[in-house]
């Protein structure tokens, strides 16, 4: 919107009037839009090398997701400097705006929030913390697949869990049960399905391209963050030193 706009402008002239610039140029509308999506950058907070190199592979995991599944929107950034609450992020920028989501679209969301945990499993034979906000809306959307809008062969095109509502503010206020005990074990059965079946799809996705993502992962390490060119070069074995 036009405040969104407007923020992002005033953030790029801020950038551009700290280096005595006459002129707002690209590179402060990038550095602007990062922060007004992103948050802002953290680069004082002292990380250790170990979990620098955790946090690469973990986002490397989740680009390399998104560059080899057809479909996903496309990877627009990467980077492994701390903003906000998080210490790296993937970036995502969609070529439309979408107003409705087909069932592949949404899984293939899932693997690409399951990609950053997988990668850590292959790389560190081991699992962190580190993954638990991408766990939580994989979840998340899982259920909303199976509840909500009816993607479950398993529970047929039917929603669970009736929503009670404030009329004058059409404000969601609580959400009751409104099926039984062993309805609602198959839910979680298939939640977890959907979840558990996508792990091992990006698994095996993540196992036979192991070279490539250790190659993102260490250009991460010496760059701190990629962009959409570098990332692509990078998917396809070409250096990037030149660049």
């Amino acid at each position: 919107c036009g405040a969104d706009l407007a923020n992002l402008v005033n953030e790029a002239a801020l950038l551009a009037a700290r280096e005595d610039r006459e002129k707002i140029n690209m590179r402060h509308f990038e550095q602007a839009k990062d922060k007004v999506l992103m948050g802002a950058e953290r680069k004082s907070m002292i990380i250790s090398q170990e979990e620098k190199k955790l946090t690469a592979y973990h986002e490397a995991g989740h680009t390399l997701v998104a560059k080899l599944i057809p479909g996903t929107d496309p990877i627009h950034k990467v980077t492994i400097i701390p903003r906000g609450m998080a210490l790296g992020l993937t970036q995502q920028l969609p070529l439309d705006e979408k107003h409705t989501y087909p069932k592949a679209y949404l899984n293939n969301n899932i693997a690409i929030l399951l990609g950053g945990r997988v990668a850590e499993e292959l790389v560190f034979n081991d699992v962190t913390t580190g993954a638990g906000n991408d766990i939580e809306r994989a979840t998340e959307l899982a259920r909303k697949m199976v509840c909500v809008w009816g993607m479950s062969d398993r529970l047929g095109p039917l929603t669970y869990g009736k929503k009670e509502e404030q009329i004058f503010l059409g404000r969601e206020i609580a959400q009751h049960r409104d099926f039984s005990e062993a309805t609602a074990v198959e839910i979680d059965d298939e939640v977890k399905k959907i979840v558990s079946e996508n792990h091992d799809r990006v698994r095996q996705l993540l196992a036979a391209n192991l070279e490539t993502l250790t190659r993102l992962a260490e250009t991460l390490l010496e760059r701190e963050s990629l962009g959409t060119d570098e990332i692509e070069a990078l998917v396809r074995g070409e250096s990037i030193e030149s660049q």
